[in-house]
């Protein structure tokens, strides 16, 4: 692998920086003017009215920098590779502007979970029809080495895949800077998985997917000055989601998908946890709580930046996990593995939801946490 190679496609990643970084002043001042506001809320960490309109900065720069860097209109030579155009990129481009505006209708004027729901079918769908789909698993010993799924199987596993990634991204967006790293860092791990096995169309999509987020980051770290809002996490989670497709037809679909799942295993694992965690205190899936991870790691006494470094460790560990797998290495994979659910573990364990959905540290013989003021380390 020759590090010089891999730096040369890292303009899609600055440009995609860049856009966004500049866009993000705009966008504060459109947020007051279409009244993207975020109120203080009971389950919120914030005491204060905030923007919330980052998705504008975030798409806008990942759009700009795919623009000018995929194939989308002609070829591009990409490491000494000739991409050429593919219809793929267009049902990514098409649906993550659909989940896009309906993140910024959210934003303004509020939106049903039902009529979200639907939209992003809708998006997942046009991904679909567009070629970005799962519609087949690699068996040694299948005939051929393949076992393909009828199109109504393949339909349904795509858009499970495609609105659960980026549901998880949206639920994960509870602290300042927390939904914008843990995507910087998921992105940045594919890329690399890409780039190792030859795949330059994702590695250029998630590149421009991670300059976006990080662009977007020095703004939103704590203490934010902006929030990304639905219209900069449901896009951010489309686009990992549907990017993690974007693989080669040649390689098998379990594989293709499992170093993704790896990757972005930090959310997933928070929104399995939280649907089961609904559901057993028998409330709809789609009300809020304060049992999300990151409050259960404020819950024992860490601040926010704490909070979301910790996590950062822990998505950064799950990353390299889905990089050492995608070379084959099992059992350095599974190590790395174990010991981010150790981290994850500890803070299950050491604290338990209340009935109002709080959390509270259950062991009571121990000293209470100081919980200072936010962040004054």
């Amino acid at each position: 692998m020759n590090s010089t190679h891999f730096i040369s496609i890292f303009p899609i990643f600055f440009v995609a920086f860049a856009a966004a970084f500049a866009l993000t002043p705009v966008a504060r001042k459109l947020a007051e003017k279409v009244g993207a506001i975020d109120m203080p809320k009971a389950r919120g960490v914030h005491t204060k009215p905030m923007p919330r309109f980052g998705g504008f900065a975030i798409y806008l720069g990942c759009l700009i920098a795919m623009l000018l860097f995929l194939p989308l209109f002609g070829e591009k030579t990409v490491l000494g590779e000739v991409l050429e155009p593919d219809k793929k990129l267009f049902g990514l481009i098409g649906g993550s502007l659909i989940v896009f505006l309906i993140g910024v209708v959210d934003d303004v004027k509020g939106l049903s979970p039902k009529v979200k729901f639907i939209g992003q079918i809708l998006a997942a769908l046009v991904a679909w029809l567009l070629g970005i789909r799962i519609d087949f698993i690699g068996f040694q010993s299948a005939p051929q080495g393949y076992i393909f799924f009828p199109w109504y199987v393949s339909l349904l596993i795509t858009l499970l895949w495609i609105v659960g990634i980026t549901n998880t991204i949206n639920l994960m967006d509870g602290l300042d800077g927390l939904a914008a790293g843990l995507s910087l860092i998921s992105a940045a791990c594919i890329a690399f998985i890409a780039y190792i096995h030859g795949w330059y169309a994702m590695c250029l999509v998630v590149l421009a997917t991670a300059g976006s987020a990080a662009g977007f980051l020095p703004w939103n770290f704590h203490p934010a000055k902006i929030f990304m809002g639905d219209s900069g996490s449901l896009t951010l989670g489309f686009l990992l989601a549907t990017a993690s497709l974007l693989s080669p037809a040649k390689v098998p679909t379990i594989f293709a998908v499992l170093t993704p799942i790896l990757v972005l295993a930090l959310p997933i694992f928070d929104t399995f946890f939280a649907i089961v965690r609904r559901a057993v205190n028998r409330k709809p899936i789609t009300v809020a709580d304060k049992g999300h991870l990151h409050h259960r790691i404020m819950a024992v006494g860490m601040g926010q930046r704490r909070t979301v470094l910790t996590l950062y460790s822990i998505c950064g560990t799950m990353g390299v996990a889905g990089i050492v797998i995608s070379r084959g290495l099992k059992y350095e994979a599974l190590l790395l593995m174990i010991f981010a659910f150790i981290l994850i573990y500890v803070f299950i364990d050491d604290t338990k939801p209340t009935e109002n959905g709080t959390v509270q540290k259950q062991d009571e013989d121990a000293p209470a946490a100081a919980v200072k003021k936010e962040d004054e380390q």
